[in-house]
């Protein structure tokens, strides 16, 4: 079974929103150190919630109860995540509303990935079906974690003067993603 390093990910995520930003209500222009800290503090939580069905799944003695939990946990995180940016308001910067257009199209994607999660689940019958649950947990939350730097990538390409990255290093959410420069 492959891993998937989900700190590693948020991480990335992190630094490439880092050039991004983050937090503030719906349709309105925020602060790019808000808005960088609303990011960081979202992916935080939703990053503790895939670690533990990441640790869920590797671990030994897995049954069927314990990762339905931990799916369960997951999914909560991802639909917590998703509203929490889809609620964020765009950064105050030239690019703030693409920023803001793509960080929501990384919402959708994910919550794609928690229902696909979920849909494995909820078909599991037997012990075959179990382990192509887990194969298939396994995979959305690769494909996931590929969203995410995807997204970071494309964010990190609309601000060419840096106040998404400088945001991202000032945000007390975002220390340990980026640290302090």
């Amino acid at each position: 079974m492959p891993r998937v390093s989900v700190i590693a990910a948020v991480a990335v995520v992190a630094v490439a929103l880092a050039s991004a930003g983050c937090g503030g209500k719906k349709n309105e222009t925020t602060s790019t150190q808000d808005w960088a800290n609303g990011v960081c503090t979202a992916f935080t939580t939703w990053k503790n919630s895939l670690t533990d069905l990441q640790k869920t799944v590797k671990t030994g003695g897995l049954t069927q109860d314990s990762l339905n939990s931990a799916v369960n946990d997951a999914q909560d995180a991802t639909t917590t995540l998703a509203k929490d940016l889809k609620k964020l308001g765009k950064p105050d910067t030239q690019a703030g509303q693409q920023a803001k257009d793509d960080v929501q199209q990384l919402s959708d994607e994910l919550s794609s990935g928690s229902k696909t999660i979920s849909d494995a689940m909820s078909n599991a019958k037997g012990a075959t079906g179990f382990l192509t649950a887990v194969s298939t947990i396994t995979s959305t939350l690769a494909s996931m974690v590929t969203e995410v730097q995807t997204t970071v990538t494309n964010v990190q390409k609309l601000d060419p003067k840096g106040e998404l990255e400088q945001a991202f290093k000032s945000a007390p959410a975002c220390k340990p993603y980026v640290g302090s420069k």
